[in-house]
């Protein structure tokens, strides 16, 4: 690949930066002084900025604690967006959340560069199961697990068969669906006369927030990683 895109992929740095470093002799590739923007490297080169070596990421995976009060977007004029609580040394890498929580929801979210691995993850078709806590405001019952193990239609999608664990405080449950539509579990929920007044998320697959983890923090994983704890519980 060329050397500005290697650089610009890897740092904050834009194309027209890059340019200026390289021409006041800023940039080195394996000890050597380069010459063009566009001379080409391997991710096996060293490239040094100013005697600082960069490492070469294309594509990064961060697990979020998403805290209420933020969108699940990139952008949004009503309300702050989960991607802004990415630490200040990704924002050149244009991170997106692969799939959505609601505003009021808490809990696990990726955010993410790669679109393959969001479409990986998020795929119906992939029956990667979300994990949910819900606090109710009616107790749950016997019959509304039957419910939700049905699937339910709803207008715009049939949800698949869904479990619903009740809690020994039977206004608490944990929920477990495959597809993460809109304001799904609040819709299933009401669906047999209950009323979500909290929600998070606990799991995607076989991941989990890492221990520790405090409410709008993140925490970096690799792609490998990642996709060794989701799959690993596909149900």
């Amino acid at each position: 690949m060329r050397l500005d895109k290697y650089i610009s992929e890897s740092t904050p740095y834009s194309r027209k930066d890059i340019k200026r470093l390289v021409k006041y002799g800023y940039v080195e590739v394996n000890g050597i002084l380069a010459e063009r923007p566009e001379t080409q490297v391997t991710e096996n080169d060293t490239v040094r900025i100013d005697g600082e070596e960069i490492n070469y990421v294309k594509y990064v995976y961060l697990v979020l604690n998403k805290p209420a009060g933020y969108v699940s977007a990139t952008e949004d004029k009503r309300y702050p967006v989960v991607t802004e609580l990415a630490p200040e040394r990704y924002s050149h890498y244009n991170l997106f959340p692969v799939g959505r929580l609601d505003v009021d929801t808490e809990g696990l979210l990726i955010l993410t560069n790669d679109g393959a691995f969001d479409h990986m993850v998020t795929s119906p078709k992939k029956n990667v199961y979300k994990r949910y806590f819900a606090r109710l405001d009616r107790p749950a019952e016997p019959e509304d697990a039957r419910a939700f193990e049905a699937g339910m239609v709803f207008k715009e999608f049939t949800a698949k068969p869904a479990r619903l664990e009740i809690c020994e405080n039977p206004c608490e449950a944990y929920v477990e669906i495959a597809e993460g539509k809109y304001h799904q579990v609040k819709r299933m929920f009401e669906r047999v006369g209950k009323t979500v007044v909290f929600l998070r998320r606990v799991a995607i697959g076989g991941l989990t927030l890492p221990e520790g983890l405090e409410v709008g923090k993140t925490a970096e994983f690799s792609e490998n990683d990642l996709k060794m704890l989701i799959f690993s519980n596909r149900y």
